[in-house]
């Protein structure tokens, strides 16, 4: 099953306020780090609802909020979640994005990059894109230290990029941006039940849940165009 398909049925079946509640547990802490100005021009890349986009215009002023998707079902519900004339969604591919050179300020995208087909060349469109000076705030967490992650692939059909912390630092390098920070944001949210209330349907053990939220939670990777 291709991007597109996969997530056009999640769109349709309503999982992306799903996914919006979830995410937002440490998506939030990664947008409030992002340099962004008033009138500023941000991209969310593989953007679901729309959520990120609207924060960064509701929190941070940005002037120009683009979203962007490959699965057009995402992308016609996040049209419907906003009626501000300058938050814009698209439907795209990360491989060959529909913006001008320097025409991005800063972008941002969670839970999104592993799907690229070619990650280093949608890091490249990337680079192409975000103005000298710009960062691209990449979260992630499905990566190789969350070992409690590397189950998903086996729940969706489409190739998920497992890397590590050193393989996102030197492909954000590859692609030509200076690695500004990379750490991880634990969540702090999801509610982690008492030691007696395991094993359960997801979970062998407390230690396990522990880790995988408060410990790995999400990755961070902060490039900056030079």
């Amino acid at each position: 099953m291709s991007v597109r398909a996969e997530f056009d049925s999640w769109a349709a079946e309503g999982r992306d306020r799903g996914m919006e509640e979830r995410h937002w547990h440490t998506a939030k802490h990664a947008l409030g780090r992002m340099p962004v100005e008033e009138g500023d021009t941000v991209l969310d890349l593989g953007c679901g609802s729309g959520y990120a986009a609207r924060a960064l215009r509701e929190a941070k002023n940005a002037g120009r909020a683009y979203g962007l998707d490959g699965a057009p079902e995402m992308v016609r519900n996040a049209r419907t979640y906003t009626d501000d004339p300058n938050v814009a969604y698209v439907v795209g591919d990360f491989q060959s994005l529909p913006f001008d050179d320097d025409s991005i300020d800063h972008a941002f995208s969670m839970e999104a990059f592993y799907y690229a087909p070619d990650p280093v060349g949608a890091l490249e469109e990337l680079r192409r894109v975000i103005r000298p000076g710009g960062t691209f705030y990449c979260a992630v967490n499905y990566f190789e230290e969350s070992e409690h992650t590397h189950e998903w692939q086996e729940s969706i059909s489409i190739d998920m990029t497992l890397w590590n912390y050193e393989q996102y630092r030197e492909a954000f390098r590859e692609a030509g941006f200076h690695v500004a920070e990379q750490d991880t944001i634990p969540d702090r949210e999801t509610e982690i039940p008492p030691a007696e209330a395991f094993p359960t349907d997801d979970w062998e053990t407390r230690e396990d849940m522990v880790e995988r939220y408060r410990e790995y939670g999400t990755l961070l990777t902060v490039g900056v165009v030079p």
